[in-house]
């Protein structure tokens, strides 16, 4: 968890609040300066700083010049997780500095100006997991960079050309120039505008419109047209024309949590009307978009993959398998309530413990299937071992036909 340090005596808020660690005075009203914005909120933390600031990747310190008459310095991970210790121990952390001045120990002269605004945010923590990508990273910086209509660079730390790649169409569409290694810079380079950190909200993969310019319907416009996407809402279905066919998606799984009957799950859906595609996600970003834009119902085991719904047209519907395990408060966190913002229908369909792979793997009296909560006691990482890296699913079909039949209902209404 990042640890914020003070080195002067002035007094200090904690929690929630604009004015953190930035010289002001009784009252909570800001000094005659210009003075950076330190946010510490419910999952993250960033500092917005204006005037002369420098930016040294080498030591990851950004310093304020002679904008303020008191000192003061704190550490933060620009890593959008705040309390996530796992997380932020693969994040590097980096010292912001105010009030500093010319000639000061440590304090060195700009290499190169550059007079647009910058974000100094992290690839490390858990990127590389889809669903942390978006609700990380992706969302974060849509609301952190977007008022900026591109003129913004982008500074990255823990640099990850993996994840850049994959998500290079985002990243052009949100800044017009080339994301700069900023941890192997050997110049020091100058703004007048840096923010370090991300914003998000406390929710996962939320917008919260009451407090923000932006809501997720315009973040999936956005995402719309960085990938052309052409289906903006789910198919009406009619009476008077029962021709007409929804597609449905069947989100296919390699490792765990996979279904292993998929086929008959296939073949039962297309006799209830269904177009059936089956597809497992990548990294070709704009290729999932396009598959999953085009269908109107998506199905899929817990997992990252169900992400991808933030493509899904509006009114379309997201079907979550919900394993064995106790993974009830998952489901709805990560993707029941952010479904809802999204504009999307949601149904959920939880399977017996018949339907688990599980049953394979240990009697029927062992407690990682009669008493899943004993298994979580014992850790996220107990919990993780068995319930989602060992666990397949196996659908019953005629359980599961009317969870199906339910969401051609909705495309009735």
């Amino acid at each position: 968890m990042p640890v914020l340090e003070i080195n002067n005596g002035s007094s200090s808020q904690q929690g929630q609040g604009k004015c953190m660690f930035c010289g002001c005075v009784e009252g909570g009203v800001p000094e005659k300066t210009i003075e950076p914005i330190c946010n510490i909120e419910g999952r993250t933390e960033f500092c917005e700083m204006n005037g002369d600031i420098r930016i040294n990747g080498k030591s990851s310190t950004v310093l304020q010049v002679g904008m303020m008459t008191e000192n003061s310095s704190w550490i933060i991970g620009p890593y959008a997780r705040k309390g996530d210790r796992e997380a932020l121990s693969h994040v590097t952390k980096w010292r912001v500095k105010t009030g500093v001045k010319d000639g000061d120990n440590g304090v060195h002269q700009c290499n190169r100006y550059h007079g647009v605004p910058a974000v100094v945010f992290s690839l490390g923590g858990y990127a590389g997991n889809n669903f942390h990508d978006y609700t990380d990273i992706i969302i974060p910086l849509y609301l952190t960079s977007r008022r900026f209509n591109g003129e913004v660079k982008f500074l990255i730390t823990n640099k990850n050309p993996w994840w850049i790649n994959k998500f290079k169409t985002i990243l052009r569409n949100l800044s017009h120039y080339d994301p700069i290694d900023i941890d192997n810079e050997q110049q020091v380079h100058c703004f007048p505008t840096v923010i370090i950190g991300l914003k998000r909200y406390p929710k996962e993969l939320t917008i919260n419109p009451s407090r923000s310019p932006h809501s997720m319907k315009e973040f999936r416009q956005f995402l719309r047209t960085t990938y052309s996407l052409k289906k903006t809402t789910a198919v009406k279905l009619t009476n008077n024309n029962p021709k007409k066919r929804p597609r449905l998606l069947i989100l296919s799984r390699k490792k765990t949590r996979a279904f292993t009957n998929t086929k008959a799950i296939a073949t039962m859906a297309r006799t209830l009307g269904y177009k059936v595609t089956i597809a497992e996600t990548d990294s070709n970003v704009a290729k999932v978009a396009e598959t999953i834009n085009a269908c109107d119902v998506m199905m899929g085991v817990h997992g990252a993959g169900l992400t991808n719904m933030v493509f899904l047209p509006s009114n379309a519907i997201l079907i979550q398998i919900v394993p064995i395990g106790g993974f009830e408060w998952l489901a709805r966190t990560d993707f029941e309530e952010p479904s809802k913002d999204m504009n999307l229908r949601y149904l959920e369909y939880k399977i017996k413990t018949e339907e688990s792979t599980l049953i394979q793997q240990y009697p029927p009296y062992h407690e990682v299937l009669r008493n899943p909560g004993a298994i979580a006691k014992q850790g996220w990482y107990a919990f993780k071992a068995v319930y989602l890296q060992q666990q397949n699913v196996k659908l019953d079909i005629h359980r599961f036909r009317p969870i199906l039949s339910r969401a051609i209902e909705l495309l009735h209404e």
